[in-house]
């Protein structure tokens, strides 16, 4: 009878956490969307992909004519709203000191759905160009989509108290530049206000709010009354840590500290980002959804508050992370190190509490010795997990090298469910293995000691990461202790409950950290899937049998690693719908009449290695060039060459002021019929003694060596005017580079086959022409 319950129970409590564990990741998927019937005051991702279809019609990066029919469009689309938008022009420039400034003419969309007693401005922002050779489908038909339907909406319904100022800008592909020109010189941005950004990095999954202004509690606050809220406080700290950038940016950047915002994007599908196949027809409606169904809540919330508190920081960043039910909790950052500590102090009185505790027969279930070895046993499964991960990475790429290419694979579910095979395996054969030697209780006591250890790690580097291995820790520990010296259902049910939490708190995360940082960067996830693993410890001790059917489950983890890595490879493969990404450029040297085709990917394709036959250093001739490419002879095409004309020259004292116009010379550069930008530099063919600098009437930074680094984008034929300040008597020596896109006008192009593709980069299917001027 003791048996039948014992197992029963047992069944129960791995019930009880698969379906905890499938709640708790459904919490976080897109809802499904809403079609043309639904209310007229609700968004609907149906009526919105009719936006989407319209932005995503053709290829449209900043300054050619195709981004003029989106502009063109979306006037039409906001006019028909009742709004009255108009197109502000201006000049943006965003960089930082000692990197490269870029430079762009800008002509953002604005318009504003007036408040009825205003605060201090909403602000809906989104991008209308697209990545080089992309529709732009999601990125940001995506974004675009959401506001347009979102205003709709609104229009539906009694006017809110806030002025909604929707800024639809220019050459964010670019440079930032569009966002950094209205947050400069737009009166509408003088004052400040809240901005709400969206944006896409790839086709599909949950729409995720994964960056803030600093002090985020407040606006965190109002975002967990959306009807499906996704973030966490980790993705925050994960984000502000990468060197990436959205028009949020200039935004967050303002030197007067005028604005504060959250930033939200779905990423999942990144296979798709910036490359031709970003189409409309890619993107899932339901994503879309997920996107407006918050937009239009949050904007209703925020549009109807008082905006000059949230406009302002609050005094901290929030806690929070999801919960089952489409819901986010959140707590003050005040709170994370005392949950710090409390699970440490958890941990440390269970492992007291296990070294005192004797068995039936009075020997000691484990001692200081062995609960040292369980502690420091700990790393295996963590340490095992990077590997795993690094590990599959590496035969996906021995086995297809174009995945070294991408983020993600197209279709990247197997490869992942393979990842969290390998990770069950390397946690449950930790266990399985040292169960023996050192005992569950020791391994248990380890597994939540080295959960509270990263809790106090992470309070102490990114608090907002601190809960997912404080929270667990903790409440695995508080468990343990109320399950020593109960019977076996007691001690069972005690654990689950424990380990409930951590599957709670990590589950999410490990499906959100897939698509965020990909199986190319899989450690991150892995990491997570292990300190899950780590959780679940106490439960396997008393629920997993030893001996044979230990080790079967051990086997039973390496079974779906390799049936889900076998099955990933039958499901992904490159096709003309999911083509083999690829990466060729054209660089003319026109003072030496050299020219090369280029390539910067890994390992050269088959296709690829037609054009190049080897590695050289190219960026002194061509900065664009980032290290060694890979490289091969080209024939010398007739391209046109960048020119610089004085059309100033004053000394006065000890500084000579010369100001040119830099022109990117007569013809196009590609078939595209589009110049992208102009670089202006020094290199290594002209010391650095530029003092300051200027490019269209824009300051920018020069670098403390005195080194010129600047890029103006899609200039006309009329060029752009450079103003250098340098020593009196000095030479100015110029590396002026013209970079235009498309190749198929270029001698000895062929094009290529439908299953090799451009991949999605801001280099790609890119034409350079570079000469050295000297004053």
């Amino acid at each position: 009878m003791t048996i039948t319950r014992t197992r029963a129970t047992t069944l129960a409590c791995t019930v009880f956490l698969l379906v905890l564990a499938a709640l708790s990741v459904w919490t976080v998927l897109p809802p499904s969307p809403r079609g043309a019937d639904a209310p007229a005051d609700e968004f609907s991702a149906t009526r919105a992909f009719d936006v989407v279809e319209a932005v995503g019609a053709q290829v449209h990066p900043h300054g050619t004519a195709a981004n003029d029919d989106v502009r063109a469009y979306l006037l039409d689309r906001l006019t028909a709203l009742g709004l009255e938008p108009e197109v502000v022009g201006g000049t943006g420039m965003f960089g930082g000191l000692g990197e490269q400034s870029r430079v762009a003419a800008t002509q953002n969309v604005v318009a504003t759905l007036p408040g009825t007693d205003p605060t201090s401005p909403l602000f809906l922002v989104a991008h209308y160009d697209s990545a080089e050779v992309s529709y732009g489908g999601n990125d940001d038909g995506a974004g675009l989509a959401t506001i347009l339907e979102t205003v709709r909406a609104l229009r539906e319904g009694p006017a809110l108290r806030n002025d909604v100022v929707l800024a639809l800008t220019d050459a964010e592909e670019a440079c930032l530049c569009g966002a950094e020109a209205f947050v400069d010189a737009d009166p509408r941005a003088a004052a400040g206000g809240v901005v709400l950004n969206f944006e896409a990095r790839g086709s599909s999954g949950p729409a995720i709010m994964f960056e803030t202004s600093d002090g985020n509690a407040d606006l965190v606050s109002a975002y967990a009354d959306v009807p499906y809220p996704v973030g966490s406080s980790l993705a925050v700290e994960v984000y502000r840590a990468l060197p990436n950038d959205t028009d949020f940016s200039p935004f967050l950047g303002d030197p007067e500290g005028r604005f504060t915002g959250l930033n939200t994007a779905y990423i999942d599908g990144s296979a798709a980002y910036h490359s031709p196949q970003d189409t409309p027809e890619r993107m899932s409606l339901a994503s879309l959804q997920h996107h407006g169904s918050n937009a239009l809540a949050l904007t209703r919330t925020l549009g109807d508050a008082d905006l000059t508190a949230l406009a302002a920081p609050s005094a901290a960043d929030a806690t929070y992370f999801p919960l089952p039910g489409r819901l986010l909790v959140t707590y003050p950052g005040g709170f994370v190190w005392p949950l710090a500590l409390a699970a440490l102090g958890a941990v440390v009185a269970l492992a007291v509490a296990v070294a005192r505790h004797r068995s039936d027969d009075g020997t000691r279930v484990a001692g200081p010795g062995r609960l040292a070895l369980g502690f420091l046993s700990g790393l295996l499964p963590l340490a095992g997990a990077v590997l795993g991960a690094t590990g599959l990475w590496a035969a996906l790429v021995a086995v297809r090298p174009g995945y070294a290419e991408l983020l993600d694979p197209w279709q990247p579910w197997g490869f992942r469910a393979a990842l969290l095979g390998i990770v069950a395996l390397v946690v449950t054969g930790w266990f399985v293995g040292l169960r023996r030697w050192l005992g569950a209780p020791a391994l248990v006591v380890g597994a939540l000691g080295w959960l509270a250890v990263l809790g106090v790690v992470l309070a102490a580097l990114t608090p907002g990461g601190s809960y997912l291995a404080a929270l667990p820790a903790l409440a695995g520990a508080v468990a343990g202790l109320v399950a020593l010296g109960r019977g076996p259902v007691g001690r069972r049910v005690a654990v689950t409950l424990g380990a409930g939490v951590g599957v709670v708190v990590l589950a999410p995360i490990v499906l959100l950290f897939f698509p965020a940082l990909g199986l190319a960067t899989g450690a991150a996830p892995a990491v997570v899937a292990a300190l899950l693993g780590l959780a679940l410890v106490p439960v396997l001790a008393v629920v997993l049998p030893t001996g044979r059917p230990g080790r079967w489950t051990v086997a039973a983890c390496g079974a779906v690693a390799v049936g889900a890595l076998v099955t990933g490879f039958a499901v992904d493969s490159f096709d003309a719908e999911h083509p083999r990404p690829t990466a060729l450029g054209y660089a003319l040297d026109a003072d030496t009449g050299e020219a090369w085709w280029v390539s910067d990917e890994v390992t050269p394709s088959d296709w690829t290695a037609q054009y190049v036959d080897g590695t050289q250093a190219l960026s002194p001739q061509f900065p664009p060039l980032h290290d060694d490419v890979w490289a091969g002879p080209a024939e010398v095409a007739d391209l046109p060459v960048p020119t610089v004309e004085v059309l100033d020259d004053v000394t006065a004292g000890d500084g000579r002021t010369v100001t040119l116009q830099v022109r990117p010379g007569d013809g196009a550069l590609g078939t595209a019929g589009a110049l992208r930008y102009v670089d202006v530099s020094g290199g290594e063919m002209a010391p650095g003694v530029v003092r300051a600098a200027s490019v269209a009437g824009r300051e920018i930074p020069v670098g403390v060596d005195g080194h010129l680094d600047t890029r103006y984008y899609a200039p006309g034929a009329d060029g752009f005017q450079v103003v250098v300040t340098v020593p009196a008597g000095e030479d100015v020596a110029l590396r002026v580079v013209a970079a235009g896109g498309g190749l198929d006008r270029l001698p000895g192009f062929v094009e290529r086959p439908a299953d090799v593709g451009v991949a999605g980069s801001h280099s790609a299917e890119l034409v350079l022409v570079g000469t050295t001027v000297t004053l």
